[in-house]
């Protein structure tokens, strides 16, 4: 797997001549004999393996994209959630012991009453039974409150560690979000998400149990009788090899199919995006080629998982199967010689049966387990990102924002901006146009201080953008770009996002100064109502009004405005033009226009041509001068 950002460009060729993605190798003969078909399974099989290894060696420490975790950090974090929990952890295991406990007393009480009803003598046939009803009663109540206790130990986990995700996504430079590749984003947010949280949820508190219940079941085999128990141990323990090696290598084998995952869903999310794209210049054809190739690559991975598990199946069936035979064989042997009676070979038999199921299922978690910790490192690979910022302790001296020397590059030595000087007065409007791909959106992002600038300054007050806090900068200058989103909540969620602690007055000040307090009241419950995602739909319209009413609580003194109406159609950009006019009143506004109407009636106009700013001056000035801007009004306006 290579660098899914570096390797972007090439999913757009046409690819019809290119050889297969997968070596000849990996295709299993058409026509072989049987020992042939055998040899170049395990060929392929261990081809898949190198492949495995490769993509895990990359995976931790990668050029670009997002990293991957050891497992000494997925250790921690899972010993982390562990240790805050000593109490719930102790209960799990005490209440888990003691229901196994009681459960492993039945095979003795069973051999019990095999050797009474043979030889006679002892307790009594009904006061054995009435033992066992009571210990079999006991064991459910014990069962139903461990496994309740494991319920709740593992909803807890899973809260806790999807907070930790959560807040970790949340802190993400958004410079790293931008350069790294969505589609590895998406599915590790996605689908690692859902695997880490069901191996937290059940995987964890079910191998605790399992493990609990297995050494119980060797203490009462050794307990019956060392003869019987020392046989169908060493035979259990003969999988140990296979158990080894699958954990050795299982591993790399999920980190490689998650980053197949994300190939597919990186494909997939940049035809979605680019589909006018596709039709327009006839790419369908090709684009499906790319997708069926990410899948062949991912069936190849998921064939290594699958013979991993097979071997590892093969070997238990045989270890897990055989212990039967062998305990009857060295139990008739032994009773021959009176070595053992026949009430130890029936519990003998019954602990071996108690003992097959929970080894089973405890090595199907501990396979749960890896598929989590694989997901888990992944997750925590995002962690790994390092900050791109680290905030100062000086505050502005002012409002003024400037910017100096700019240049920026999104790819090392391809500066997108260069040398940008910009000194924006208190309250003036400055307008920056422009054609496509000439720097507009990237000098507005480096006056809000979503990026630092490669080499020059961008500040307000005297402080650099990019050193003040987050909380600081965003009451400073604030970015409103084409996107807009509705957070799952109520209206008064969605907007006292950007200053917590506001009253409900000051929610209904910021409704009202951007035009949509009326529509809010007409809703079910007002401010109550739960909108976002499956709930109440908002018009793009109404959507964005909260989003400027959002800005309004946070209050900051200067915008840049990345023609925050753009995607949505005129009529409705219309209907929102009082709501942008009164946010933007007594501010200080970088205006990024796409559309020149906007530009318009700026103060200023800053024309920016391949990364440079080559005219700067009012409209009326602009026009006169008729230079780069005069021809963009006249080929817009004609």
């Amino acid at each position: 797997m290579t660098d899914l950002l570096a390797t972007s460009p090439e999913t757009w060729r046409d690819r019809s001549l290119d050889p297969p993605v997968i070596p000849p190798e990996l295709v299993p003969p058409a026509d072989a004999t049987p020992l042939e078909r055998n040899r170049a399974l395990w060929a392929r099989h261990d081809l898949r393996r190198r492949r495995a290894e490769a993509v895990y060696d990359a995976s931790r420490n990668p050029d670009r994209g997002w990293p991957v975790s050891g497992n000494r950090a997925v250790l921690t974090f899972f010993r982390d959630l562990l240790t805050s929990r000593r109490g719930m952890f102790a209960a799990l295991v005490v209440l888990n012991a003691l229901a196994a406990a009681a459960g492993l007393v039945v095979p003795r009480l069973l051999g019990e009453l095999v050797n009474t009803t043979v030889d006679g003598g002892g307790r009594s046939l009904d006061e054995l039974a009435l033992v066992i009803i009571g210990v079999v009663l006991l064991q459910a109540a014990l069962t139903f409150v461990a496994q309740r206790t494991s319920t709740l130990f593992g909803q807890d986990l899973l809260s806790t560690a999807r907070e930790f995700i959560v807040r970790t996504i949340l802190r993400l430079p958004l410079g790293a979000v931008e350069t790294a590749s969505t589609g590895d984003l998406v599915t590790r947010v996605t689908r690692d998400v859902g695997t880490m949280s069901r191996s937290v949820q059940y995987g964890l508190p079910m191998a605790i149990i399992s493990l609990l219940t297995v050494l119980l079941s060797v203490g009462a085999m050794l307990l019956n009788s060392v003869v019987l128990a020392v046989p169908a141990l060493l035979t259990f323990a003969t999988s140990s090899w296979a158990v080894r090696s699958y954990l050795r290598r299982a591993p790399k084998g999920y980190i490689t199919e998650g980053a197949t995952y994300s190939r597919i869903n990186t494909t997939l999310t940049e035809t979605v995006e680019g589909a006018r794209t596709v039709e327009a210049l006839g790419l369908s054809g090709a684009r499906v080629r790319a997708g069926d190739d990410d899948i062949v690559v991912s069936a190849q991975a998921e064939r290594y998982g699958m013979t991993l598990r097979n071997i590892l199946f093969m070997a238990l069936n045989f270890a897990f199967q055989t212990p039967r035979v062998i305990t009857l064989l060295v139990g008739a042997y032994a009773y021959s010689r009176g070595w053992v009676d026949l009430g130890q070979i029936t519990a003998a038999v019954l602990y071996v049966e108690a003992l097959s199921d929970p080894l089973d299922r405890l090595i199907g978690e501990v396979d749960r387990l890896q598929v989590g910790a694989a997901s888990t490192s992944r997750l925590l690979g995002i962690a790994e990102v390092r900050p791109d910022r680290e905030a100062g302790e000086r505050l502005p001296d002012g409002v003024e924002l400037r910017g100096e020397d700019l240049r920026f590059a999104y790819r090392e030595g391809h500066d997108v901006l260069h040398g940008v000087d910009l000194r924006i007065g208190v309250g003036e409007r400055l307008a920056i146009v422009g054609p496509s791909g000439s720097g507009k959106s990237t000098l507005g992002r480096l006056l809000s201080g979503i990026n630092r600038p490669r080499t020059g300054s961008a500040s307000v007050g005297g402080v650099e953008l990019v050193d003040l806090p987050l909380e600081v900068l965003r009451t400073e200058v604030a970015l409103v770009t084409q996107e807009h989103h509705v957070f799952i909540g109520s209206v008064r969620d969605n907007i006292v996002l950007a200053r917590e602690g506001s009253t409900d007055d000051d929610v209904r000040e910021a409704l009202s100064a951007v035009g949509s307090l009326l529509w809010v009241e007409r809703l079910p419950q007002g401010l109550d109502t739960m909108i976002g995602s499956g709930r109440f739909a908002l018009t793009p319209a109404q959507a964005q009004q909260v989003a400027l009413a959002r800005l309004i609580i946070a209050d900051p003194h200067t915008l840049v405005l990345d023609e925050a109406t753009s995607l949505i159609d005129p009529r409705t950009a219309r209907t929102l033009e009082g709501s942008m006019n009164n946010l933007l009143e007594g501010r200080t506004v970088v205006a990024i226009a796409h559309r020149l109407h906007t530009a318009h009636d700026a103060d200023r106009i800053a024309v920016v041509i391949d990364g440079r700013i080559v005219e700067l001056g009012s409209h009326h000035e602009l026009i006169d001068l008729d230079g780069e801007y005069a021809g963009l009004w006249r080929a817009w306006t004609s």
